[in-house]
C-alpha cells in the first residue's frame, strides 16, 4: 500500500512538472491493470484495495485544492506509517456467529474472525483493516440513514481548550482535566525502552550495517504498544467530552484555533537560531496532547446528531477580555497566571473560565441567542469597547458538507481481531 501510494504520487508530480497535466484515479487505474500483470508483488494486493489507494489520493488532492481545508500537499509515506488496507463494501461479507463474535470475508484472505464490539446498524459501505501497537483491527463504514436532529432547545455554552485546563466550560464551576495518558510505571518503562532502542540502533549501525535485528524490532513493538495505549486513552476522553458537550447544550462555542501555527517550532534557522526551543517543544507536545483539532472535528458531526450547533469565534484577545465589562487589557492577566483580575471593573475569576464566558458571549453575537443565557445576570455583559471583540457573522461556503448532516451518515464501527488465524 505504501509503495503504491508513493509511485502513484510520483507519477502525478512528474506529469504535472513535465506536461502541466493532472492525473486522476480513473486514468491511473488503467496503468494499475498493466502494472499488476507485470509486477507479482503488486498482483498479490487485491485489485479493489489498490483502487481504493488511488481514490484516497484523489481525496488528498481535493483537500489540498480546497481553500477552506487545512490540508497541505499530499506527502510520500515512509516506512512505519500507519498500515491499513481499505475495501469497498460490495466485496466484503459479514456473518454474525454469536453476540460477541463475527466473521468477515476479505479478498485473498477468506473468512477471518473478529470481536464484534458493537452492532453495525446500517448498510455496509466499506471496510478497513489496520494495524497498530495493540494488534490488527477492522473498521466498517455504514450508512445509517440518520438525519440531522431538530434543535434540542438547551442552553448554550462556551469552551476554552487549554493546556493547564484541558477544557473549561462556561457553565461549569471547575475545569475538566484529561487524565494522564500513562501511569508512572508505564512512563518509566517507556523511558527504559527508548534508551534500549537508542543503544540497539547504535549497535546495529556499528556492527550490522544498520540492519535491524529481532531484539530491536521487539523493542520497537513494545514502544508502539505503550504509545497506542496512550493514544486510546486520549481518544476515549475526547469522545466523552465532545459527546457531553453536544448532547447537553444548544450550541457550543469554541475558538477558531490554528493548531499548526500554535505548534510551530521555535528552532529558527542557522543564521537566526531561535530561543527557548526546548520549552517551546514541551509546550507543543502539551497542546497536541489535548488535540484541539480532533475535538473540533468530533463536535462538528456530533452537534448535528444531538440537535446542537457548533459556532467558532476568533481567538483574538479572549484571554485578555473581561467577561463582565468587556474591556481588553493585558494588565488584567499579569504574569500569565491562573487568576484574571480586571483592572477596570475589579472582576476576578479563573482565567480559563473567564475566557470560556467570553467565547460564549462571542458565539451568541455570532449566531446564538442573546436571551438563552445560563448565567444569573446575562444583561451585565456588554460589547467590548473599541470593537476588539466584535465578530461578523460567518457564512458557510456554498455547497459545504458541514451545512447539514445529510440523509446518510457513515459511522465507523471499530472491532478487533482476536488472532491472525483465518477460519475456513
Amino acid at each position: 500500500m505504501r509503495a503504491l501510494w508513493n509511485v502513484a504520487l510520483e507519477q502525478r508530480v512528474h506529469m504535472w512538472e513535465q506536461r502541466r497535466y493532472t492525473l486522476r484515479s480513473i486514468e491511473q487505474c488503467t496503468h494499475l491493470t498493466i502494472a499488476r500483470a507485470e509486477l507479482p508483488w503488486l498482483a498479490e494486493l487485491p485489485a479493489q484495495a489498490a483502487q481504493q489507494v488511488l481514490r484516497h489520493l484523489d481525496r488528498a488532492y481535493d483537500n489540498f485544492w480546497n481553500p477552506d481545508h487545512p490540508a497541505g500537499f499530499p506527502q510520500r509515506r515512509k516506512r512505519g506509517h500507519q498500515t491499513s488496507v481499505s475495501f469497498p463494501g460490495q466485496i466484503v461479507e459479514i456473518r454474525k456467529l454469536n453476540r460477541h463474535w463475527a466473521v468477515v470475508k476479505i479478498p485473498k484472505l477468506g473468512w477471518v474472525r473478529f470481536r464484534l464490539s458493537r452492532a453495525l446498524g446500517g448498510v455496509l459501505r466499506n471496510a478497513t483493516i489496520s494495524r497498530d501497537g495493540t494488534g490488527w483491527h477492522v473498521s466498517f463504514g455504514v450508512a445509517t440513514g440518520r438525519k440531522a436532529a431538530a434543535p434540542n432547545g438547551r442552553p448554550g455554552c462556551g469552551v476554552d481548550f487549554g493546556v493547564t485546563s484541558s477544557a473549561y466550560v462556561s457553565t461549569d464551576n471547575a475545569p475538566r482535566l484529561k487524565p494522564a495518558g500513562l501511569t508512572e510505571s508505564e512512563k518509566q518503562r517507556l523511558l527504559a525502552l527508548e534508551q534500549r532502542k537508542a543503544r540497539q540502533i547504535a549497535f546495529a549501525k556499528k556492527h550490522n550495517g544498520g540492519e535491524y535485528g529481532n531484539r530491536l524490532r521487539s523493542t520497537i513493538a513494545a514502544i508502539g504498544k505503550l504509545k497506542t495505549r496512550e493514544a486510546n486513552r486520549r481518544q476515549d476522553f475526547t469522545h466523552q467530552l465532545t459527546t457531553d458537550l453536544a448532547k447537553n447544550h444548544g450550541f457550543v462555542g469554541i475558538e477558531d484555533l490554528r493548531v499548526p501555527n500554535l505548534t510551530a517550532s521555535a528552532r529558527g534557522t542557522r543564521e537566526q537560531p531561535g530561543r527557548n526551543v526546548a520549552q517551546k517543544a514541551g509546550l507543543n507536545r502539551s497542546i497536541l496532547d489535548n488535540c484541539p483539532g480532533e475535538r473540533r472535528q468530533q463536535l462538528a458531526y456530533k452537534c448535528d446528531l444531538y440537535g446542537s450547533r457548533l459556532i467558532t469565534v476568533p481567538a483574538f484577545h479572549t484571554s485578555q477580555t473581561c467577561a463582565a465589562c468587556g474591556q481588553v487589557d493585558p494588565e488584567s492577566r499579569k504574569g500569565r497566571g491562573r487568576l484574571f483580575a480586571c483592572v477596570h471593573c475589579g472582576h476576578e475569576d479563573d482565567a480559563d473560565h473567564n475566557a470560556s464566558v467570553e467565547i460564549e458571549a462571542r458565539a451568541r453575537r455570532t449566531g446564538g441567542s442573546v436571551i438563552n443565557s445560563t448565567r444569573r445576570r446575562p444583561g451585565r455583559r456588554v460589547p467590548p469597547s473599541g470593537g476588539g471583540g466584535c465578530v461578523k457573522p460567518s457564512q458557510p461556503p456554498s455547497g459545504s458538507p458541514r451545512e447539514s448532516l445529510g440523509t446518510h451518515r457513515e459511522r465507523i464501527v471499530k472491532t478487533t481481531r482476536s488472532s491472525p488465524t483465518a477460519l475456513p
